[in-house]
């Protein structure tokens, strides 16, 4: 906690502020990728250290947010097999899909069980071989390699019981996305627990072919800080590339063991992201080697691209053309407590940071 500490610290929080309205003269507009940077700029007040000069914008950095209705429902659909529980991280809990959600299959009395890791998943497996364990697997590279190694381990244990429906998806196909639909973005802050996993090569094809800055930062406001400054001196001197702020977490090569694990489980497939629509390239599917464990190959799940409740704007939110502010239903009918989009559901969302966060609450 002492190390965090010298990152949390105004010290060096207002010397890099200060660096940064001294160089900033250009109009520039960047994108903060992750839901957990969103979250540090808006608890730390970092925002308002910030000069005109500077507009910075949410990405869909969320898997909560960007996970579509359609692998909801799939997931519901499930519920009405006895011997089928499903375990899921709680933020999918709330996720509407239309006028349901796992959790109000939950309050029915379906068996949907909360778990903070995939090997508790592979726990009940174990435990109740009479079951059959289905794990909801969300989330960017951060989270992939874990979900690879528990598949991994059920097939060297011969677990027959335990079953993962990927949702997982990758960062890279979805920035360039946002990157050719939204030129105006001068640089993009790219998420560092991603890129711990990937290392930094992976952003090398946005900055060539879009011409735009990529940092990579952590979550402390002393990195945020620091991630900025070197946008704006990239901005200012007339280059993009990419550069790394978080070399004490971050290597170029990233972690080659998990990258390894989650190429030998996964393959890329083109997916569906809430709000944005289908993206090629952009999810990771369960490679046919390892089809005994696919949800989708084992129960037959089909994904339905399910229309977007009336009014909600989350798909214009996390590619930043809106703010939540210019959603009609932000604070009134969407709130954390009655989330209609998914950008409401999970804490890092962007609406949700909002919500908490600013005086439009």
């Amino acid at each position: 906690m002492k190390h965090l500490e010298e990152y949390r610290s105004s010290g060096p929080v207002m010397k890099v502020a200060g660096m940064i309205r001294q160089h900033s003269r250009t109009q520039v507009r960047f994108m903060e990728v992750c839901g957990g940077h969103t979250m540090t700029l808006h608890k730390y007040g970092l925002l308002s250290l910030l000069p005109q000069t500077i507009s910075l914008i949410s990405g869909p950095g969320c898997p909560v947010c960007v996970s579509g209705q359609g692998f909801i429902a799939a997931l519901i659909g499930l519920v009405s097999d006895p011997s089928v529980i499903i375990t899921t991280y709680g933020d999918l809990l709330r996720i509407p899909a239309g006028d349901k959600s796992l959790e109000k299959e939950r309050s029915s009395g379906a068996d949907i069980r909360i778990v903070y890791s995939v090997t508790e998943a592979l726990d009940l497996a174990r435990k109740h071989p009479d079951r059959k364990i289905v794990f909801a697997g969300i989330g960017f590279e951060t989270t992939a390699p874990i979900t690879a190694a528990a598949i991994l381990r059920a097939k060297a244990d011969h677990l027959k019981n335990f079953f993962v429906y990927s949702s997982h998806k990758i960062m890279p196909p979805a920035l360039e996305w946002i990157a050719e639909n939204s030129r105006e973005i001068r640089g993009f802050i790219a998420p560092g627990h991603v890129t711990a996993v990937t290392g930094t090569g992976i952003y090398e094809r946005l900055a060539g072919k879009y011409n735009v800055s990529v940092v990579v930062s952590g979550f402390e406001p002393a990195d945020m800080m620091l991630a900025i400054a070197m946008l704006v001196r990239q901005a200012e001197s007339g280059v993009s590339k990419v550069e790394n702020a978080y070399r004490r977490v971050v290597r170029p090569e990233g972690n080659p063991r998990a990258r390894g694990m989650m190429e030998e489980v996964f393959q890329t497939t083109g997916d569906h992201w809430r709000g944005v629509g289908f993206i090629e390239g952009s999810g990771l599917q369960i490679r046919p080697a390892f089809s005994r464990h696919d949800a989708k190959q084992v129960f037959g799940l089909k994904e339905e691209v399910l229309p977007e409740p009336s009014g909600c704007i989350c798909g214009r939110v996390i590619t930043g053309h809106s703010t939540p502010a210019e959603c009609r239903l932000f604070g009134r009918s969407c709130t954390p407590e009655n989330p209609v989009g998914a950008c409401m559901v999970s804490p890092e969302g962007t609406c949700s940071v909002w919500y908490k966060f600013t005086s439009a609450s």
